[in-house]
């Protein structure tokens, strides 16, 4: 069954096309550069002696189990979890897949088969063992002192290609506070790391000052982590305002906003740079995009809005991932509609659904508009996307690749993006012409004509826009017609 697994790797390893056509972006490129080198290895043969080890992926075996749900179920999640190493630059030599009911204390795989997972790790020559899981510590040790190399779990393998993809300065600093939380309750140490720190030396001369217990190692160390994540949780805190003051600007203008959501490697920045040439970066790899990218459009109607693309969410998506991309993650929450992008080739789309929609709980986005689209029905099975449209009413099918759809998918977006509330109808004089200029930008017009008197202009305006022409025309007092009067709300 691994085999099969390991096989079929999805569109997350073999669809090459848009990387292809992309080629020419510096970004991927220099990505591409901090790969790390196949055969290349300065792991230490006794992995005791360092107390903590940053992850250097290279030859891998993967170790999952099944606990519910079906067989494929299974063998998806340890698919994602191979397309997973890979872009974290490692290569995936095998796999095992474990029926249990749950997860064993101890080892996290059952004796015997954590046992076969030592005899397999031999026999490829594999120096990781990465786990569909996240590991508590004292898992993670009693596997590493069976299969002898070192293991890694899902949560880290997930930061350190987090790590690898942040570019911007806010990003880094998510990360980071991210790899922190997640290493706290995981430090060990041995020996004489562990032995305490100026306390209890005084008979060795230390002298005043020295007595007591002191600290040990690990305890500096920890006092450190924390010290370093209360620093970054400010600097987050700080740099808030700028996007703060942005997204202010926008809804002082009032320009709505659509937020692209999806999971990882769905396509969400391709199908943006189709929707706006926004020229984000494409790369065939999962967690390609950490930090938003707002881009302007406008409607048909002249009507303009804003696209965001947001970071990609995965299955069991780290909750320390969660939490320090909070602020981040709060785009979608302010947007006036979220477009949910589905892989349609994917064996299994439903699941990432209803993992996105697991993330998205917890940012409450309950009261936002969302409009599914399935991404890559060019090599979709055509029953499949037919089943998918079925199931999720008012979903559209698109292609990135070939631009099927995208036309309808755009038109779709301004429709359900919301409109000016009021319909007005007036005259306006040429002395007020930035009045002019805000219809156009804030509202939708719908005739324009001009007059010897001034500008005479039909459109739908907010409210605001609506009681400075209201007030407008108080001041003038225009000739009574039905040119000038101003109608209600609608």
């Amino acid at each position: 069954m691994i085999d099969r697994v390991l096989s079929h790797r999805g569109t997350a390893l073999t669809d090459e096309r848009l990387a292809a056509d992309d080629s020419d972006q510096a970004d991927v490129l220099d990505r591409a550069a901090l790969r790390r080198v196949g055969g290349l290895s300065t792991e230490l043969e006794d992995i005791t002696e360092v107390e903590y080890r940053e992850i250097r992926l290279e030859k891998v075996v993967l170790a999952g189990i099944w606990t519910s749900g079906t067989a494929a179920e299974a063998e998806n999640s340890l698919r994602e979890l191979a397309a997973l190493a890979e872009t974290a630059g490692s290569t995936v030599l095998d796999g095992v897949l474990q029926r249990r009911d749950n997860p064993d204390p101890a080892t996290y795989l059952g004796s015997g088969k954590a046992h076969e997972l030592k005899d397999i790790v031999a026999a490829v020559g594999a120096d990781t063992v990465i786990v569909d899981s996240e590991l508590a510590a004292s898992q993670r040790r009693a596997l590493e002192d069976v299969v002898k190399v070192k293991v890694v779990d899902r949560v880290a393998l997930i930061l350190d290609i987090f790590a690898q993809h942040a570019k911007s300065r806010e990003g880094k600093a998510q990360v980071e506070l991210a790899q922190l939380e997640y290493l706290l309750p995981r430090l060990r140490g041995w020996g004489d790391s562990m032995s305490r720190q100026a306390g209890g030396r005084v008979a060795g001369g230390a002298g005043i000052g020295s007595r007591g217990p002191g600290e040990t190692k690990i305890e500096l160390d920890r006092r450190r982590i924390r010290t370093r994540m209360a620093k970054l949780r400010r600097q987050i805190k700080e740099m808030g305002p700028a996007r703060a003051a942005k997204r202010a600007n926008r809804d002082r203008n009032r320009v709505p906003g659509a937020a692209i959501v999806g999971y990882t490697n769905a396509g969400k920045s391709s199908l943006l740079n189709r929707l706006t040439d926004a020229g984000a970066m494409v790369q065939n790899a999962l967690f390609a995009t950490l930090d938003p990218t707002v881009r302007q459009a406008e409607a048909a109607d002249g009507r303009t809005y804003t696209y965001t693309d947001t970071v990609g969410f995965v299955r069991s998506l780290p909750h320390q991932l969660v939490e320090a991309f909070r602020s981040t993650l709060e785009e979608a929450g302010e947007a006036d509609l979220l477009v949910h992008i589905v892989d349609a080739s994917h064996p299994d789309p439903e699941s990432q659904i209803r993992a996105v929609h697991d993330v998205l709980a917890d940012i409450d986005t309950s009261d936002i508009p969302e409009l599914i689209v399935f991404n890559k029905a060019d090599i979709a099975v055509p029953e499949v996307l037919a089943g998918l449209l079925l199931n999720h009413p008012g979903s559209l099918a698109v292609s990135a690749f070939t631009g099927e759809g995208v036309g309808a998918l755009r038109a779709r977006i301004e429709e359900l993006l919301p409109q000016p509330a009021h319909e007005l109808s007036a005259l306006v004089p040429f002395d007020r012409g930035s009045l002019v200029s805000r219809i156009h930008d804030e509202g939708t017009v719908l005739g324009e004509e001009y007059t010897p008197e001034g500008t005479l202009i039909r459109a739908r305006v907010n409210a605001d826009l609506l009681a400075e022409l209201e007030a407008l025309r108080t001041e003038r007092e225009p000739a009574p017609g039905p040119a000038q009067r101003l109608g209600g709300g609608q």
